[in-house]
Order: C-alpha cells, then structure tokens, then sequence
C-alpha cells in the first residue's frame, strides 16, 4: 500500500460493474477510500473471462465485496443503510436499475444530502439516448473514432483495446474526485453525469474541438504523426517496424545526419526554402513529403530496429520500435521506477500499472 493516502476516511458505495466504474473506484481505493463493491447474485461477469479471476482482480483488488440481492428487502435495506452514509455512490450499471429499488439520486439524497453521486452510462442521463445501451466498440464506431485510424482506403478499424472503458473510468474518478472538493467548499452533494460518449470526445479532443469548430472530419493519415511532419511516420527497417517522430526541423536533420542523407536538407524539390534550423518553434514540412519518405523509406531498410532506435535517442529524436505489448511489459517490470504493483484478490493474483502516476 503506497504510503500516499489522500482519501483517508472516504467511502465509496460503489455499484459498479465490468470496466469503466471499476476502473474509477479502484483509483480511489488506491489513494486510500475504502469502497464497498457490490455486486447482484450473479457477481460481476469480469469474473468470468477467459483469464479468470486476474481480470476481476486488476480492477477491484483492494475493495470491500458485498452480495447484496436489491430484491430482498433486508438486504435493500442494507444498501440503503450504506447509503446513508457514504461519501460517494458510484453507479454504472444499465441506466434506471438503481431507481427501481430507490437508489436513485433523489431518494438517495433524502437520506444523505452531502452525497456526491457518480453516474456513469453510454450516453448520459439527459437526451434522447439516454436509456440506450452501449459497449466500448459500439462508442467508438458512433463517435468516428473507428474512422481515424487507418487511411481513406481502409474498412472501420477499431482501437485494439477498450479506450473508451478506461478513459470513461478516469473521467469518473476525476470528477469523483472534482465533486469532493466541491462539497468541502460548499457542503453540498451533487449528481455527477459521467457518459462513454462524453470520454470518447475527450479522448479525440484536438479532433472533436477542430470538427466541431470547423465541420470536418480530419482526414485518416494511416500512422503518420499529428504533427504532419514528413519524418514522423512508421517506417520499415529490416527487422522490424520503427515509430520516428521527428516532428522539429533540427530532429529532421538529426535523422538525415544518422541514415546519410544530409544532403536532402537542401533539396528544393523537398524542402523549397532549406530545413529551417533557426527561427521560431516549429513543426516540419516538406512540399513534397511522398518523396521524402521514399528516400528514407529505401535507406532505414537498411538499418536494424534496435540501432536506428538507439542512435536517434542518442539525439534526443523521440523514436521506438515497435514492440509488442509483452515487450514493452518485460522492461516495464525490469525498472522499479515505473512503480509495478502487485495485486491480490480472493486468491487470484495480478500485476498492475498501479496509478499511473506516483508521489515524489
């Protein structure tokens, strides 16, 4: 247990299920709340994936399990006890069930007015889509965001992993966290209205700002960098895949220096004015950037992954290769910096990230 516990003292009702909620109050618990999950007759269904019991224990280690059937009527009324005197009641579960059993905010606040109570749902609690249904994939297809990835040619392609749970679960315990210390500063609770649809347009903010502003979709640019600098691209070496972003004019020549094609600074087919090395901050560009991106393109295939790798960082050039996530993961654990936890829940083990972030 880290030693930084700034929710000391606060308790989360947490009525939360699958991902994104979980999510949310396992942060909380991490910084010290005490949460009380709990969970219908059937359990919460992470404890049914295909790895077991490490899926349902990567996001609830740490919590207080409670099977409570809401039908009961003793064991309502042990939820409505918690209730009563919890400092958070987090909900994500299919909009309306906790209204049916008088869990919903306003009956809740009748009995606790200093709650601060978190809704999380697909599509929030106002609007016509309200009462519809949602999955991660399915945000991601109604936002656009499966139109981002790829190029203009490219069927929908999906992010590999659930974006949309995990951001809708640190939106949650952000603002979990936001209305906390709005009751200190005004002694009142608040009903916070966390949606999968809202932490997908966060997710995509310079995109959703720039199309909202503007009414345009951005175009799909495959894996070429936001920055729209030539040299910041996916590119094939001969063992492998490498990320370079060398979005600067001085991190472009940086590369050229490496793979020996200086001489491209000067091209004015490329370049029309020179690689500007002086004057103000900028991204690169190039009047012609296909060709560019052949010339290197032909060069780095001559390179191996992990040498071009290490002979760019050593100028200060943001670059990788591509790893695998198992890859990534060894050197993760291999460095204690990164702050590798190990968690345990009804018997079933599990290493996390932790946090994210850690306390100097």
């Amino acid at each position: 247990m880290s030693a930084f516990q700034p929710l000391t003292g606060v308790t989360v009702l947490d009525f939360s299920h699958v991902i994104a909620g979980p999510l949310a109050s396992f942060h909380l618990a991490r910084l010290g709340a005490e949460v009380i999950k709990v969970e219908g007759a059937d359990g919460d269904v992470m404890r049914n994936t295909p790895r077991g019991m490490q899926g349902y224990a990567a996001l609830n280690a740490g919590k207080r399990r409670l099977q409570l059937d809401l039908r009961d009527p003793e064991q309502l009324k042990t939820a409505r006890d918690l209730a009563a005197t919890a400092d958070i009641l987090l909900d994500n579960l299919r909009p309306g069930v906790l209204d049916r059993f008088g869990l919903d905010y306003e009956s809740v606040k009748a009995l606790n007015p200093g709650i601060v109570y978190c809704s999380v749902s697909g599509f929030g609690r106002q609007g016509a889509w309200a009462d519809r249904p949602a999955y991660d994939h399915v945000i991601q297809a109604m936002t656009g965001m499966m139109m981002l990835a790829g190029t203009e040619e490219d069927p929908p392609i999906k992010v590999g992993f659930p974006a949309v749970d995990a951001v809708a679960g640190l939106l949650a315990a952000f603002a979990m966290l936001a209305g906390l210390r709005e009751r200190e500063r005004t002694g009142k609770g608040m009903l916070l209205d966390v949606s999968m649809i809202g932490a997908a347009m966060q997710l995509m903010y310079p995109f959703t700002c720039d199309t909202l502003t503007n009414g345009a979709s951005p175009p799909r640019l495959g894996n070429q960098g936001y920055s729209g600098s030539p040299a910041a691209d996916l590119f094939q070496c001969s063992d492998g895949w490498i990320a370079i972003g060398a979005n600067k004019p001085r991190h472009v020549m940086a590369l050229l220096n490496i793979i020996g094609l200086a001489a491209l600074a000067e091209d004015r087919g490329i370049f029309p004015d020179g690689l500007p090395l002086e004057g103000p901050a900028r991204f690169a560009r190039s009047t012609d950037p296909a060709r560019f991106k052949r010339e290197v393109s032909a060069a780095l295939r001559n390179w191996q992954a992990e040498a071009l790798e290490a002979a760019l960082a050593a100028e200060r050039v943001p670059v990788s290769r591509v790893r695998r996530l198992h890859d990534f993961a060894a050197s993760f654990k291999a460095d204690p910096a990164f702050g590798l936890l190990e968690l345990e829940q009804d018997g079933s083990t599990v290493l996390s990230p932790g946090l994210g972030f850690s306390v100097a």
